[in-house]
């Protein structure tokens, strides 16, 4: 019975990446090839290594290139490129997600002492909806650039409880593809917003507001 679940796991997600990259193809200019890099979240839902934990509705899995101690991303199984593909149909479901990253964070040791947002990017670079559960220290090699920063620490991140406010307002979310210049704004510190010239800069000043691993309270 449990390889027969397994394989019908398999079915419905080989089935929506070709429905996703069958979009890809209609909505942009040059169509995301079989295997192209903005595709492998549904790859990452069946990797053993990345999952985290499951159930009826969502996968949950580790960011494979984590931007803090904890990064996380839910992800529906159904297929749902993105916000801009949810309705009111959808509220549920999105309520769901949040609830499973919250309790992933209840579990969480380090949450006692290190802040969580979850949230959703207004202009996502992987396909397939999936929000992002993450500590907010920011210790992490592989944040490297503005673009990254300032994904997370500005108004490009959406709350999770706002995009299911608006849901639950407007039936839909709306297009936040203006939010795009965020990406370039100047380097601040997430916590005291002091300006910085560069990341290394960046870094090495945010350490100073956060705990080091393995401190207690």
């Amino acid at each position: 019975m449990m390889a027969a679940k397994g394989n019908a796991f398999s079915v419905i997600m080989n089935a929506q990446k070709r429905k996703l990259a069958d979009g890809a193809a209609k909505t942009t200019s040059q169509p995301a090839k079989k295997g192209h890099w903005s595709m492998g979240l549904l790859s990452s839902m069946e990797d053993p290594a990345l999952k985290v934990e499951s159930d009826d509705k969502v996968v949950i899995i580790k960011d494979k290139y984590p931007k803090a101690r904890y990064h996380w991303l839910v992800l529906p199984k159904e297929n749902i490129p993105s916000l801009k593909a949810v309705s009111s149909e959808q509220l549920d479901l999105l309520k769901h997600m949040h609830k499973k990253g919250q309790e992933l964070i209840d579990k969480t040791e380090d949450a006692k002492h290190l802040s969580f947002r979850l949230g959703y990017h207004a202009i996502p670079s992987m396909s397939h909806l999936h929000l992002h559960v993450i500590s907010q220290d920011f210790d992490s090699p592989c944040l490297k650039h503005k673009k990254h920063w300032n994904s997370f620490t500005t108004d490009y991140f959406m709350d999770s409880e706002d995009v299911v406010e608006e849901l639950e307002k407007e039936g839909k979310i709306t297009d936040k593809g203006s939010r795009n210049d965020r990406l370039k704004y100047p380097l601040r510190c997430h916590v005291c917003k002091k300006e910085q010239v560069n990341m290394p800069k960046l870094k090495a000043h945010i350490l100073s507001h956060i705990p080091k691993p393995g401190d207690k309270e």
